[in-house]
Order: structure tokens, then sequence, then C-alpha cells
């Protein structure tokens, strides 16, 4: 696991956020799709199926995995692909926590929490 220092983290939140709203996108794209490919999966269980905008539902969910695993790369873990909430791992008083970010937020980070606390207990920096 990467940790990072706050001042790494600001500086990748730039291109973090980017991802994020690209990711933010294919999910809710994927979300207006998802009724269209359950019928899909049910017909073709019965012989038929098929849909009609499969190979943009299926490219839909390549872009989208593709971005997670941008974010991966990095070493930031994504938290809420509607949100947009992102945890930057960071060495805090010789303990792994998560520095939190979500869109909307701003530039910089301002909240980190609990390895175990998640979002309900961020606490500012």
């Amino acid at each position: 696991m990467k940790l990072f220092s706050v001042e790494e983290a600001n500086e990748l939140l730039p291109k973090a956020g980017h991802i994020v709203r690209s990711i933010r996108r294919a999910y809710a794209r994927v979300g207006s799709m998802r009724e269209a490919a359950r019928s899909a999966a049910e017909g073709a269980k019965e012989g038929g199926g098929g849909m009609a905008e499969g190979s943009r539902y299926v490219a839909t969910l390549h872009a989208l995995a593709e971005r997670v695993a941008e974010l991966d790369a990095l070493g930031i873990q994504l938290k809420d692909y509607e949100r947009g909430l992102i945890d930057f791992p960071h060495l805090r008083d010789g303990r792994v926590v998560l520095l939190c970010w979500q869109l909307g937020e701003g530039e910089r980070l301002e909240w980190w929490h609990e390895t175990d606390t998640g979002f309900a207990g961020r606490q500012p920096l």
C-alpha cells in the first residue's frame, strides 16, 4: 500500500479529481442502462435476449473499469462512485489513517479519518 504525505496527496488531487469525475459520469451512464441490461440477461435465459445498446453498455463498463484501475494504480482508494469519494492512505502519529476527499470539496484535502470509521468519522486536518 502506498502511503501519501498530505503534500503528495494534494499534488495528485487535480488528476484524481479529473478521474473521479469521469468515473461518476460513466457510473451514471451504466446506471441508466442497468434495467435494459437486466432485461436482456433475463431474455437470454429464455433463449432470446440482446440489448439494443449492448455494445455501448459494454464500452461504458470497460471505460469505468479502466478509470477505477487508474486510481488504484496511483494508490488512491475509491470509496463511493456516485459521490466521488476517495481516500489516500497516510501515516499519522505512527498509524495508517485515510486522507479523505469527495467531489465538490475544493482543491486541497481538509479531512482524514481512521481506517475503521469511514466518512462518518472524518476529522479536520
